[in-house]
């Protein structure tokens, strides 16, 4: 991933992603403490926890978008935290959707999702405008392509969003609580798109406060708390029989508050 710096590999069948031991602050808040997971091909991976519990600050890491501490992250056995990484060549294989739609507000729908390809990728207008197409096509806004963002709701906007990352042909995709910022009525669009992606053979790491989505998802769920994972398992496990105190607690809260 970059022309002057070795990276660390392995003769060994690879999971997707490796993350070992990684640690991040902001200040004196530590935000991760040790996190490690790993994630198999084609794997979907739901993290779920209480606000704060580092989510979101993993996925940024796993993206590049933040630099780790310490420890190290690897892609296909690629240690993609050594010094000398190509960053824009890592975040060609991972697409990342944050929950704020973060489309460009001067351009259409077809040109937010046109502009990575055509950039960054080199290909050409029509290959991108055919690849956007077929997208738009997917998603069920084809017809939304010359709409400038502010014509469209906050779950079409989302669906975009989510185009414009698979539009760079990830090999992973990251999912920051997309639902968080829409209306009640228009999350199920956006999660029935996730979910398609999901069932269609997508490596994808979903950090959600829709633990219903994730007990229907997910291969696999992770519950952090404060910076580390501390129970997983497949979701029937988590969500019926939770080992952990601190996982029961959580779980019994969100059943109580009725999102489950």
């Amino acid at each position: 991933m970059t022309a002057d710096t070795p990276l660390r590999t392995s003769t060994t069948d690879e999971p997707a992603l490796r993350i070992e031991n990684v640690y991040k602050s902001f200040g004196a808040n530590r935000v991760l403490n040790g996190m490690s997971v790993q994630v198999a091909p084609l794997e979907v991976i739901c993290l779920i926890g209480a606000s704060g519990s580092g989510k979101s600050t993993l996925l940024k890491c796993i993206n590049l978008l933040e630099p780790v501490d310490s420890g190290s992250i690897f892609v296909e056995g690629h240690d993609i935290t050594i010094p000398g990484v190509d960053v824009n060549q890592v975040r060609r294989r991972i697409g990342i959707v944050f929950q704020a739609f973060n489309l460009f507000p001067h351009m259409t729908v077809l040109q937010n999702i046109t502009l990575g390809p055509r950039r960054v990728l080199q290909m050409s207008p029509s290959e991108a405008g055919a690849r956007a197409a077929e997208l738009l096509d997917r998603i069920g806004l084809a017809e939304k392509k010359d709409e400038y963002p502010d014509r469209l709701s906050g779950g079409q906007q989302q669906r975009v969003a989510i185009a414009r990352a698979l539009a760079m042909n990830p090999e992973i995709m990251l999912l920051d609580e997309v639902t968080s910022a829409l209306d009640p009525e228009l999350v199920a669009e956006v999660l029935g798109l996730v979910k398609e992606l999901a069932l269609g053979g997508m490596t994808m790491v979903i950090a959600t406060h829709e633990m219903g989505f994730a007990r229907d998802t997910a291969d696999r769920v992770c519950f952090l708390d404060a910076g580390v994972i501390i129970e997983e398992g497949r979701p029937e496990e988590i969500f019926t029989a939770p080992q952990r105190p601190r996982t029961q607690q959580f779980l019994q809260r969100i059943v109580a508050a009725g999102r489950l």
